[in-house]
């Protein structure tokens, strides 16, 4: 395993984003207007892929898009971002997509249909094949559970550490949580999934702008950078993503780090857009630090 630049696959969703901003977000049967509306590229896995390989570390993505529209726009960006497509399939019917609505303190609300996601219910010879061959694979909760699962009991297998994100937040497997190496849960997962994380080696928990907390081989807190935050839609994909990314050099620097990642993310629009580069994050901490 290369200690600076981990080799990451990313088995998980990948979606169209389609973003409204408004004053406030609803409340149940409360109609608000809108003030603009935009499409991005998102779905965690996506934007956690894509926040890997900004943040320097080779990466390949495993997952399903539609024969629809948005299909290709998805594929060119995984690739412009640098990740390897070679293993996303094309599905019969719609991509994924995700209604989002953004209001003017930076708070979001997100309705995911998973399209071309939910045909993600097996491993195929090359999707194993890249798993094989990574450092780590980091996956979510936005395709089948069940393909997950396979996914991490082949990645321990191997030898491949696992890193989970389980976000939509749900009851997890028994055979999941014993092939979990990380968990990366943010406040309110945490509170659900505490008993399951009592059994996990090394659990992490973000904090929103407070920052993250540690608990592993030892027990710390790491303070996120003042920020002025935009959208926070993507910031726990990016925190995600340059974790792993920076796993390798210890998990007091990746913990730091991904903070730092968060936060850039937080002070741009839009979720797989929204990630910074290797330098943008590093001209941040400095910055953080002075």
């Amino acid at each position: 395993m290369s200690v600076s630049n981990p080799r990451v696959v990313v088995l998980g969703s990948i979606n169209m984003d389609l973003i409204t901003r408004t004053p406030s977000l609803p409340e149940p049967g409360e109609t608000v207007l809108g003030t603009s509306f935009t499409t991005a590229p998102g779905g965690k896995g996506a934007n956690q892929a894509i926040a890997a390989a900004k943040a320097g570390s080779p990466v390949a993505f495993i997952g399903a898009v539609g024969d629809d529209a948005f299909g290709e726009s998805l594929r060119r960006t995984l690739t412009s971002a640098g990740v390897d497509d070679s293993a996303l399939r094309t599905a019969a019917g719609s991509s994924g997509i995700a209604a989002i609505t953004v209001d003017d303190s930076a708070e979001n609300s997100i309705v995911v249909v998973p399209g071309a996601n939910a045909a993600v219910r097996d491993l195929t010879d090359d999707d194993r094949a890249a798993i094989a061959d990574a450092d780590i694979l980091l996956c979510q909760l936005e395709i089948p559970i069940d393909t997950v699962v396979a996914a991490f009991e082949y990645a321990h297998y191997h030898g491949v550490l696992t890193m989970l994100n389980p976000s939509p937040v749900q009851d997890l497997p028994d055979t999941l949580v014993t092939h979990t190496d990380v968990l990366v849960v943010n406040e309110a997962e945490h509170a659900r999934l505490v008993h399951r994380a009592d059994s996990v080696n090394e659990v992490i928990t973000t904090l929103g702008p407070r920052g993250a907390r540690y608990r592993g081989s030892e027990s710390f807190e790491v303070a996120a950078p003042s920020i002025e935050a935009v959208d926070t839609t993507g910031a726990g994909d990016a925190f995600a993503g340059a974790l792993a990314a920076r796993w390798t050099s210890g998990p007091r620097h990746a913990v730091e780090w991904a903070c730092s990642a968060g936060s850039f993310a937080a002070t741009r629009p839009g979720a797989s857009t929204s990630s910074g580069t290797r330098e943008e994050i590093d001209a941040l901490r400095r910055t953080a630090t002075r």
